[in-house]
């Protein structure tokens, strides 16, 4: 490969020849940055110059690789050549914590006396709300914007959880149950209990580690880990931290180029990766105003940029590469190129249900993508008992080689209990993960799964049944699950954890600082 002065790189310099070093290598991207999910400007304005460490702040360093086609490199970079203080882009500062000051009356009468918030201690996590209540104190603005954000109004975000709460148990009593087996098999895989971590994009968002300490929690605890195709560190790097014995499975976004998508899967195969979840349900992103408006507040003097839209904020920038075109022709194709079983993720209904049974597909994820994609669309759990009664009225026998899975919602090992009594395998869980990692790290994970374990066991030892065979529908009552009209009282850990909406004029927005 020919190698480049930096010299020459600066020769490249406007919209039309547009060269960046990226990582040692040279890159032209005169044709690419008119397409760049994060906009044109910051690519152009900082042409000819070495744009490593702001790449690799946002970027896991293979997306290179994933994205651009190969004859976009053009060299590689003589490093002898680069002078920092010319060629050399910083990257961002690293952003400041979402530290609140929160006011309390304190013992000695100072009634209103603000005082620093204080991180308490992980032993005082009860349950996984707490973890979210610390994560909204500590993430930065971006990355909790990213994160908490749901669609429109956030009324699926909401629904997501109480939904569970339309169902009510109906025990059994007078049963054995000193010993509980919670273990299960998740598509021919051990797991320690019916859960699985589901893939979230750019878990370094909430803490450095991300995807690497998620991988690693999930061999301590025993559960399976489903690496995402938007990850904040590479394939590489989530294939390399394996634990031995442990099974990761993947997360696929559909790339427009299939033969992106094809070197990928291969990738992913090689990788020792066991299962291919295919994400369906995001044709288009949904509109998350949460992330939207944190986008257009943080950034500075926005009219003098009109090449950028700021108002897609982390999601827009990181997912442009999908292709709504996917549909059901594709399959086939998918299965043609791998060997591994493919789940759908995202299904919504029980006719979809029914058509992934008929393509071959191992199963599907009854999902609405965490309540991000489209407000008022249905929650994984009211769903289920419509698949199941699709799946028995066309094949009764469709367990011996499908599975049912949900996501979306999941706060309580009761909701655990539910899903399964109404026919899933087990369940997914995201955020719960995403912010029990940016408040405590890997053992932040640890401790939230095992306060997942020790509900789930006490929820089957009260309802008698001690394994999860034992778990049927006749456990549970589920006839209000479709009204969608309140249970019962207001959920107090869930709406102290929520963050509402807020229209533009009670945004604080910091004007830019004059210049000079």
């Amino acid at each position: 490969m020919r190698k480049i002065t930096m010299q020459e790189v600066e020769r490249h310099s406007t919209a039309e020849d547009c060269w960046v070093v990226l990582n040692g290598k040279v890159y032209d991207l005169s044709s690419f940055h008119p397409e760049h999910p994060g906009g044109s400007k910051i690519i152009t304005t900082n042409a000819g110059k070495d744009l490593s460490n702001l790449f690799n702040s946002i970027h896991p360093k293979d997306i290179v690789r994933r994205l651009l086609a190969p004859e976009a490199c053009v060299g590689v970079v003589d490093e002898s050549t680069i002078d920092p203080a010319r060629h050399v882009l910083a990257g961002p500062k690293k952003p400041s914590p979402r530290a609140r000051q929160l006011t309390s009356a304190s013992e000695a009468g100072k009634e209103g006396q603000a005082r620093q918030w204080q991180k308490p201690p992980i032993d005082t996590m009860l349950n996984t709300f707490d973890f979210e209540s610390v994560a909204a104190r500590t993430m930065s603005e971006e990355g909790w914007g990213y994160y908490s954000s749901g669609a429109d109004d956030e009324i699926t975000l909401r629904e997501n959880h109480t939904a569970f709460q339309r169902i009510w148990f109906k025990p059994r009593v007078l049963v054995n149950v000193k010993d509980i087996d919670m273990t299960t098999s998740i598509l021919g895989a051990a797991s320690s209990f019916p859960l699985y971590f589901s893939a979230t994009a750019l878990a370094g968002l909430a803490q450095e580690e991300g995807e690497l300490a998620v991988s690693r929690a999930a061999a301590k605890s025993g559960v399976l880990y489903m690496l995402p195709t938007l990850s904040s560190h590479t394939l590489d790097d989530m294939l390399a931290v394996r634990q031995p014995g442990q099974v990761q499975f993947a997360q696929l976004y559909v790339n427009a180029n299939r033969e992106r998508t094809r070197e990928y899967v291969e990738r992913l195969a090689i990788g020792g990766v066991r299962a291919l979840f295919v994400t369906v349900d995001a044709p288009q992103l949904g509109h998350r105003e949460k992330d939207m408006r944190n986008k257009c507040t943080n950034t500075a003097d926005v009219q003098k940029d009109d090449q950028v839209n700021r108002g897609d904020g982390v999601a827009r920038a990181i997912s442009e590469f999908i292709d709504p075109s996917l549909n059901w022709d594709d399959i086939p194709w998918l299965q043609s190129v791998t060997t591994l079983p493919i789940i759908l993720k995202g299904v919504a209904c029980g006719h979809d249900t029914v058509m992934a049974y008929k393509t071959g597909c191992a199963g599907v994820v009854l999902s609405n993508h965490g309540g991000r994609q489209l407000d008022t669309a249905r929650s994984g759990i009211e769903i289920l008992p419509e698949a199941v009664a699709a799946l028995n009225g066309h094949d009764p026998d469709w367990r011996r080689c499908f599975q049912l899975y949900v996501d979306g919602g999941i706060r309580r090992g009761s909701d655990i209990f539910k899903a399964l009594a109404l026919g899933a395998t087990a369940v997914g869980v995201g955020r719960p993960v995403l912010y029990s990692l940016a408040s405590y790290g890997q053992r932040g994970i640890e401790r939230m799964c095992s306060l997942l374990k020790d509900e789930l066991a006490m929820v089957m030892r009260l309802m008698g049944t001690p394994t999860i065979a034992d778990i049927t529908a006749n456990h549970v009552l589920f006839s209000n699950l479709t009204t969608h009209l309140p249970a019962q009282a207001h959920d107090h850990l869930q709406l102290g954890t929520y963050e509402p909406l807020r229209p533009a004029a009670k945004i604080a927005i910091t004007p830019p600082t004059p210049s000079g």
